[in-house]
């Protein structure tokens, strides 16, 4: 996942550099902060599908046998 922040963070520094060069209102800036925005799609899609979890989660995964772990069936 801190590929994908590098690789943001490369993208939104290379928009800024664009802008500062060709204009705000230039089609290569508006193109240049597109790709920000799709690489911020796809970081936002890839969280969605790998939540982290929680600490609750994390210590139930780890004493699966503790009280409040538990889960019963009705």
């Amino acid at each position: 996942m801190s590929d994908i922040k590098n690789q943001i963070e490369q993208e939104i520094e290379n928009a800024r550099t664009v802008c500062s060069t060709e204009g705000e209102t230039s089609s290569e800036c508006a193109a240049a902060w597109d790709a920000v925005e799709e690489l911020q799609a796809e970081a936002a899609h890839q969280r969605q599908k790998h939540p982290e979890k929680t600490s609750f989660q994390q210590y139930c995964d780890e004493n699966p046998d503790a009280a409040e772990c538990r889960v019963y069936d009705d």
